[in-house]
């Protein structure tokens, strides 16, 4: 669905990422880990176009997209859930996922009521600002509100940041439901260990901008767990 290969990016003169080699396949859930300031959300933005790379492509779906516009990869299908969210705190919930449709240029045809289904807490705040809700129920309107732009890989940048733990389940649950369909790949940047064991199919671990361990998230070690996670 989703490889990265030989992606470098520099801020500043500093080498941030170096060489990044990275595939997402088709119903996975891939996880991107390593302590912070290793590049992992540096890796995220170079796949959105948000950042120049300085060498590598990325391909998507077959093609490569790496000269294409942020809002044209958007479109190709490349769904993206920043890290803090970026809702609009001044929209309502529901204003906030129309927009993802009136960008998009796509009509709802019932996806708006599935991604209801699917965060039933949003469909009782409709109405309410997206500002006045929780952390746990903005990243679940992120969330949403990205599955409505009709992604084939959905970005996720630290999706358990600062969230409680009944709320972490339950998009843990959401994520794994949305891989079992089979129509969506996901990469999410994670740190919680335990989060990405339970609802990962694969793992890449990254130390100061390079991959330095990969495979089945089953055969993550402790070993490797230690050097490179452990704080």
């Amino acid at each position: 669905m989703l490889s990265l290969s030989h992606m470098a990016v520099s801020y500043d003169g500093s080498r941030v990422l170096r060489g990044i080699d990275l595939t997402v396949p088709e119903r996975s859930l891939v996880c991107l880990m390593g302590r912070n300031g290793v590049g992992k959300t540096t890796t995220l933005k170079a796949i959105m176009g948000l950042i120049p790379s300085e060498a590598g492509r990325v391909d998507f779906m077959g093609a490569d997209i790496s000269h294409l516009k942020p809002e044209q990869r958007a479109r190709q299908g490349l769904g993206y859930v920043p890290q803090g969210r970026d809702i609009f705190p001044q929209l309502t919930v529901l204003e906030n996922l129309k927009v993802s449709l009136l960008v998009s240029g796509r009509r709802a045809d019932g996806e708006l009521d599935r991604v209801l289904e699917l965060f039933p807490v949003l469909a009782e705040m409709l109405s309410r600002k997206g500002g006045l809700l929780s952390g746990g129920q903005q990243q679940q309107l992120a969330i949403a509100r990205a599955l409505l732009t009709n992604p084939k890989v959905l970005l996720l940048d630290e999706p358990t940041e600062g969230i409680q733990p009944n709320i972490i389940e339950l998009i843990g649950e959401t994520l794994v439901k949305i891989k079992r369909e089979g129509k969506i790949s996901i990469l999410m940047v994670e740190q919680y260990l335990d989060f990405c064991l339970e609802i990962g199919d694969l793992f890449y671990i990254m130390d100061r901008g390079s991959v330095v361990a990969k495979g089945p998230i089953a055969q993550l070690s402790s070993e490797v767990v230690k050097r490179y996670l452990t704080v």
